[in-house]
């Protein structure tokens, strides 16, 4: 006969997250009451919801939040718990290693995540103000959310990294933009995770320095909405909004952000975003759900450009033209179906669409013609516009085995993703006293015109097995096939390769990896992995480019671990990698100061990364991050001509540091939340870039910089304003004069300035029901 419990003697309630008000699934629901002679616990079930016998005090325990307990009162029909994400996570729980939610320690890969605390609290106007918190990353500022990236790389534009939201590539292989994350809405961002080194064999080519994962919000339980108003002292204005509810099986999350600039510290630097995202989900059943989700970005921007050293060092941030531009228009959206078969099967198919174009006047192809006795003759630029659509499938599938309590992921991937390309001669005209560019004139001449049909098919498995409690194996394999077709609108020249050709590029990338659980929040783990790129269509294919390219690969050794100590007060993280690097794909600085890309021979690329957290009280915690690398040409010449004599020239870089590759970058935070105000946060952070070379011949450099942050911020917990917050973030709060990036040329070295002493204010009020 069933055992009957009335309502009195039963427990009912739901556990959100307490900031974004999400339902927890998975949530350890015990009893913490000291009489009770019963070991009684459950769980959430994905809704967040549990059903426990009486108790007078319950514990709430989940990986990455906060323990609770809670005391219940024998009245209360049901109880509703928001856990805090934990300031310092000894067990983090991690999705982009396996597509699947897992802690980190049973990851064999160097991967760091900022969570939901951190990017409330940072209160970022563009996302190179987080990721530069990870150990191992540097996000270059190229002003208005433009930028360019370093993880286990020198400062690069090239195709080395892979940007994804919620496990897709945001773009497709072959058309690679280092401005990518622009066609991220922050707003709706709730984590990131960054694998730093190749992932390969779960994710395809250009994730060979690192793939970034944006982990979007889904909708809360009951209802939620926030508003948030921001400016800073050089005209930036911001608004962002989100909010949703859940009824019934019926989810729905919308959330999206407006920011304008105008008139600001550089000259030529206006611009606009506006970004959306809108996901909906619903429960078929308790194991089928359905998950459709859409972004939209837009970015119109001003393009000045970088500066030469007599105004960079004179702090005069004025531009050497008016009329550059980019806009970009970025529409995504998918549809995910997730079924359980069984606690021990799993299985997702994910549809998605993409639709984006990229049209501009960049400021970086403009050049100026010389003689060959270096006088000026005359300048030049283009227009150029990018378009793509994509249709594309991810499944995969997950069987757990009680054998060596092993596990088997698989899965497919295709993307079709036809694109096109054009490009026009501008004639510049130039003010050559003043250095001053001042206008342009379409020539109507078709520089590059071309469609290609792009298809990227992809079949990978990982299998994991545990063949003694502590350890941990883990073996993955993807073959990769990327075919562009490729057909030129202009008529026949003499680059007769370049008019009608079928390229196939494939690999078979394996992983081997392990990790070895020591007890205590410590753990070691090792790995090897191959990465592999294969050539951008626009390097490829462009009239510019006229050295043909093979495919890059990369193979990666690293090991590394985590260990605590001081009680659980300290937390440290280190990784050791050695990635080589084959054919590696590097830009050559032209004479006119363009550039073009080749292959390099052989590259190696070795360092140290390191994160170290350290709470000496409950209110005050202490975070360094860094990386200390080496990056160095093994196999690499450079062939320049004299344009005068016809003369050529062969430089050979052979041990050679590589261009803008810093020894060590650094960044350090001290947090403060005391106990006695509740709500009040202040943290001081710190950023150091050290001196790099700035040309292959290591025979200019850069010093380097450092940066000091101050952030404020206070949330209410009053009743009367329970909801409300205000912030007050001070950038560079010492006004130091730095570049974020610095190039050598002939003719001397450009510099992108970073902002001068920034001050941002905002509020915000939110509101919930659960």
């Amino acid at each position: 006969m069933p055992l009957c419990l009335s309502a009195q003697t039963v427990t009912h309630g739901n556990v959100v997250d307490a900031i974004t008000h999400e339902p927890l699934p998975g949530v350890t629901v015990s009893s913490a009451d000291s009489s009770s002679k019963s070991n009684i616990s459950t769980i959430t079930n994905r809704s967040g919801e549990f059903n426990i016998a009486f108790s007078s005090r319950l514990r709430f325990t989940y990986m990455g939040y906060t323990t609770q307990i809670m005391k219940i009162n024998p009245g209360d029909a049901k109880i509703s718990v928001s856990l805090s994400p934990s300031a310092v996570d000894l067990q983090p729980v991690i999705i982009s290693a396996s597509r699947e939610g897992q802690a980190r320690e049973n990851a064999p890969i160097a991967i760091s995540k900022i969570n939901t605390v951190q990017i409330q609290d940072t209160k970022a106007t563009a996302l190179y103000q987080l990721l530069n918190k990870v150990a191992g990353v540097y996000m270059v500022n190229l002003g208005n959310e433009q930028h360019t990236m370093a993880i286990r790389q020198p400062i690069t534009y090239n195709a080395l990294y892979l940007y994804m939201e919620d496990g897709l590539p945001i773009r497709p292989t072959g058309i690679f933009n280092h401005n990518a994350l622009y066609e991220i809405n922050m707003n709706s961002v709730k984590d990131i995770e960054v694998i730093k080194g190749p992932a390969s064999s779960l994710y395809g080519s250009n994730s060979i320095g690192g793939a970034v994962n944006f982990i979007t919000q889904n909708p809360p339980t009951g209802y939620a909405g926030r508003l948030q108003l921001q400016g800073d002292n050089y005209h930036y204005r911001r608004v962002d909004a989100d909010g949703g509810f859940t009824s019934g099986k019926f989810g729905l999350y919308v959330g999206g952000y407006i920011a304008h600039q105008a008139d600001s510290w550089q000259d030529y630097s206006d611009f606009d975003k506006y970004s959306a995202s809108l996901k909906t989900t619903y429960d078929f059943t308790s194991a089928t759900h359905l998950t459709v989700s859409g972004s939209y970005n837009y970015l119109n921007t001003q393009t000045p450009g970088s500066l030469d050293s007599l105004r960079f060092y004179n702090r005069s941030y004025s531009s050497n033209q008016q009329f550059t531009y980019r806009r970009v228009k970025a529409l995504r959206a998918n549809a995910r179906l997730d079924h359980a078969w069984s606690s021990k099967a799993q299985t997702f198919v994910t549809l998605y669409f993409r639709n984006n174009s990229t049209a501009q006047l960049p400021s970086y192809f403009i050049s100026d013609v010389r003689s060959s006795t270096g006088q000026y003759v005359s300048s030049n630029g283009q227009v150029n516009d990018q378009r793509f659509n994509s249709y594309g499938l991810l499944a995969q599938h997950r069987l757990d085995f009680n054998f060596l309590n092993s596990r088997l992921i698989a899965g497919v991937y295709l993307d079709n993703s036809p694109s096109s390309f054009y490009a026009q001669a501008l004639s510049i005209q130039k003010d050559v006293a003043n250095n001053f560019y001042t206008g342009y004139s379409n020539t109507g001449t078709y520089i590059d015109d071309y469609r290609i049909k792009l298809f990227n098919t992809a079949a990978y498995a990982q299998y994991e097995i545990k063949p003694a409690e502590p350890l941990r194996i883990v073996m993955g394999l993807r073959y990769d096939r990327v075919n562009y077709n490729f057909k030129n609108g202009l008529p026949p020249s003499n680059t007769k390769y370049k008019q009608q050709q079928t390229n196939n590029f494939d690999v078979l990338a394996p992983k081997l990896g392990l990790t070895y659980n020591l007890g205590n929040h410590k753990g070691l783990y090792a790995n090897y992995s191959l990465g592999f790129q294969p050539p951008e269509t626009g390097d490829l294919f462009s009239s510019r480019q006229q050295v043909p390219l093979k495919q890059a690969t990369f193979n990666n050794y690293e090991v590394g671990g985590w260990f605590t100590m001081l009680n659980n007060k300290l937390y440290a993280e280190v990784s050791l990698y050695d990635l080589e690097g084959k054919n590696e794909i590097i830009s050559q600085l032209l004479p006119d100061n363009t550039t073009q890309n080749q292959n390099a021979g052989a590259t190696q690329h070795r360092g140290i990364e390191y994160t170290l957290t350290y709470l000496p009280v409950q209110q005050l915690a202490l975070r360094f991050s860094g990386t200390n690398a080496y990056h160095t040409y093994k196999d690499y010449s450079e062939v320049s001509t004299n344009f005068g004599t016809g003369q050529t020239q062969v430089t050979v870089y052979n041990g050679k540091r590589m261009s803008n590759a810093p020894s060590w970058i650094a960044n350090a935070e001290l947090t403060y939340k005391p106990a006695f105000l509740h709500g009040f946060r202040v943290a001081t952070e710190w950023q150091h870039i050290n001196q790099y070379y700035t040309n292959p011949a290591n025979s200019k450099r850069y010093n380097g910089y450092n940066v000091a942050n101050l952030r404020l911020g206070y949330d209410f917990k009053q009743q009367v304003l329970k909801g409300a917050g205000i912030w007050f973030n001070a950038l560079n709060i010492t006004n130091e004069l730095y570049a974020t990036s610095v190039t050598s040329n002939q003719y001397g070295d450009t510099y992108y300035a970073a902002p001068p002493r920034t001050y941002t204010l905002g509020i915000s009020y939110s509101f919930s029901k659960y």
